[in-house]
């Protein structure tokens, strides 16, 4: 018999509507029912392409005699952390107090009168592993210690919520220029070492040490490596790693969540939306910077195609993810992990030609014994174009896997669940992934801001195109009322929305304005966006706006604490979002109000900027931009030339009434310098403004 989830919205929720286990979603019926029967909350948290939160569903939370423990002595509440940020920040939080760590599915356990933790974990196995015992063993235990034990359980309590306030009260300060070359330095470090690298994309960071490159003296030593930190080089090197590794889908376009391991060979195969756009957006600023690359401009375009061709909805949004599993047949009980995206060497050599096989293997990583599980993930060797004979090796992957050929047109209606997944979508292809289907405001605002970057910096107006449709949508089914909303599902919105939802939207809105004067016949929209982007940012203020500066993250009675989104994830945060557009509202329209709250903003994260700048990247983003705020005027025939070259702080006005004989006038803040004669003297004063070494 389904629980309660079985009518909810969200793909996540509803995998566990089948389950034993007597779900609750996250409401005010259920929190008021957990503190009548004192019994103690399970909260757990996830989300639909998770792996481990997939795998958990099929074990312990379809296990009888957990589920019955469960309903009997804790209200169970799940949550997915797509829908509710908010609630996922805070209790995350909480886990890496208690745990030292974080991660998904995030499982924790409340007390039922005031909904703070008292212990918590990721993944619980039905049988005792790894040293640990098994999750009936913990569920007894914690039961156990709520009866018996409760001034354990209070002290535990007093502690985690002591910390969470003081996390959500920060300390504010004045704003130092020097914290913004330490923090430059310190995330620069956590992209370290070269060859390498992190395992995520950390798009964030790396974007922050490719725009701050500019201030890093080269010839200055690193304490930890004795050796001078090179962003630019940083920046390179991740960029490779993107669009050469096996992260990136080579046959069919699309970036995986990340590897696991450190050469970037085999991803975690899951591709969501948010790291796509944030890494189109990196990708089109990299392009920009000096080195044009091949591979860049190559998975660019497969990415596009792949967002067209899978993950865009009729209605003209995004799609939120897909799923790292998939199934072999129809006849598998359970999908396996990355088998959609896989090659066997035999089949390849079965496809294949034998050159077209020998010149594959030669320009990818293509063995018989495979690199996963005995099969092949593909990962590029070098970074420049490919052959035709190996363009058309992999348009026959492309066939094999989707049983037809069409680069960016839907082949098949997205599979929401893993019975439609099975079923005979497309004769003679792989089984696809699940696709969750719902759109979310902020991941579509990344994905609008990294079209409009891509589109400019590979002059392709088509992409430009894209994300206007896309903004269009957001801004005529999304805002209802006075309301902009989070969450659509089949045309219907749902969740107000958050922070990150506003600050990223109203970034996306001035991408747009920007990208718009790169190309002629755009040129006029460019007013209309930047309306828009004021009007949303009057609703922001409005609904978030904190007194202490900044913006909360959401607005609820059911939230312990008020948190004020500054640490920079998977996505980057609101506040260090928010900071980087009111610098450019404030240089567009030259309202100095914008400019004052940016600087309140900053001064309330100014301890976090000075002693953890690891955790902000975008917030010395902000901070670089409120110190070198860089203003260019200038006459539509330079637009296409100023739209190639470098400008890290730097917005573009067009204007028709430049003095006799000047090119363009740069201002940086309110202070402007002599008008420029020659685009010579104004890219020298673009570069002065902006501290260019």
């Amino acid at each position: 018999m389904a629980n309660r989830l079985a009518h909810s919205s969200s793909l996540y929720l509803r995998k566990h509507a089948e389950n034993p286990v007597d779900w609750w979603p996250w409401c005010d019926e259920a929190l008021a029912q957990a503190k009548t029967d004192n019994k103690p909350i399970f909260l757990s948290i996830g989300y639909s392409s998770c792996h481990w939160c997939t795998v958990m569903e099929g074990e312990a939370f379809s296990d009888t005699e957990i589920a019955s423990y469960l309903n009997d002595y804790f209200l169970p509440i799940k949550v997915d952390r797509e829908e509710r940020p908010d609630i996922d920040s805070i209790y995350m939080q909480a886990l890496q107090m208690i745990t030292g760590q974080g991660g998904w599915p995030l499982n924790i356990f409340l007390t039922p009168d005031d909904r703070v933790p008292f212990y918590g974990g990721t993944y619980f196995s039905v049988e005792a592993r790894y040293g640990r015992p098994r999750f009936l063993q913990i569920l007894e235990a914690l039961r156990s210690q709520y009866d018996n034990a409760p001034d354990k359980v209070a002290q535990v309590r007093s502690q985690i919520l002591g910390g969470l306030q003081q996390s959500a009260q920060l300390a504010a300060g004045d704003l130092n220029a020097a914290d913004l070359n330490a923090g430059i330095y310190a995330c620069a470090k956590t992209l370290m070492p070269f060859d390498t690298g992190n395992r995520f994309p950390m798009i964030p960071y790396v974007r922050l040490v490719l725009q701050g490159d500019r201030l890093l003296d080269h010839s200055a030593a690193d304490d930890a490596a004795n050796a001078p930190i090179d962003g630019w080089h940083l920046a390179h090197q991740r960029a490779l790693s993107l669009v050469k590794g096996g992260i990136f889908d080579h046959v069919a376009g699309g970036f995986h969540r990340y590897t696991v391991d450190p050469t970037w060979t085999v991803p975690h195969f899951e591709k969501m939306l948010y790291d796509n756009g944030l890494i189109l957006e990196f990708l089109a600023e990299y392009q920009l910077s000096g080195q044009k690359i091949p591979a860049i401009e190559r998975a660019v375009d497969k990415t596009v195609a792949w967002l067209k061709r899978e993950m865009r909805s009729p209605a003209g949004f995004f799609y939120a993810a897909q799923d790292a599993d998939s199934f072999t047949s129809e006849d598998a009980l359970e999908p396996e992990e990355g088998d959609f995206y896989v090659w066997a060497y035999a089949e390849l050599a079965k496809l294949l030609s034998e050159t077209q096989l020998s010149e594959l293997a030669a320009a990818f990583t293509l063995t018989e014994a495979g690199n996963f599980e005995g099969k092949n993930v593909l990962q590029r060797t070098e970074s420049g174009v490919l052959s035709e004979s190996i363009e058309t090796a992999l348009d026959k992957l492309f066939r094999l896997r989707y049983g037809a050929f069409e680069h960016d047109t839907p082949l098949f209606e997205p599979a929401v669940d893993a019975q439609m997944a099975k079923g005979k979508i497309w004769p003679g292809r792989r089984i696809p992934p699940v696709t969750d289907t719902k759109m979310i405001v902020a991941w579509n605002a990344l994905m609008i801001s990294g079209l409009a970057k891509a589109a400019v910096a590979f002059q392709r107006k088509d992409y430009l195109v894209l994300a206007i449709e896309t903004a269009g949508y957001i801004q005529q089914y999304q805002q209802v009322g006075d309301t902009l909303y989070r969450l659509n599902y089949d045309g219907e919105v749902a969740v107000a929305a958050q922070a990150e939802d506003y600050a990223l939207l109203i970034k996306a809105l001035l991408d747009i304005q920007q990208a718009c004067l790169s190309f002629a016949d755009y040129v006029p929209m460019a007013a209309d966006w930047l309306e828009s982007a004021i009007a949303l940012q009057t609703q922001f203020d409005d609904r978030l706006g904190s007194e202490q500066g900044g913006y909360i993250n959401a607005t609820s009675e059911q939230l312990i604490v008020q948190e004020r989104n500054y640490q920079d994830s998977a996505v980057p945060s609101a506040n260090g979002a928010a900071v980087v557009s009111l610098v450019r509202l404030f240089l567009l329209t030259e309202n100095l109000d914008y400019f004052t709250q940016a600087e309140k903003t900053l001064q309330a994260f100014s301890t976090v900027i000075e002693k953890a700048p690891r955790a902000c990247p975008s917030l010395l983003s902000g901070l670089d931009w409120f110190i070198h705020p860089t203003l260019i005027r200038t006459s539509a025939e330079q637009l296409d030339y100023l739209s190639q070259q470098r400008l890290p702080t730097a917005v573009v006005r067009a204007e028709d009434s430049l003095p006799s004989g000047t090119v363009g006038l740069v201002c940086k803040g309110l202070s402007c310098q002599q008008p420029a004669t020659s685009i010579d003297m104004m890219l020298t004063q673009i570069k002065q403004s902006q501290k260019f070494g």
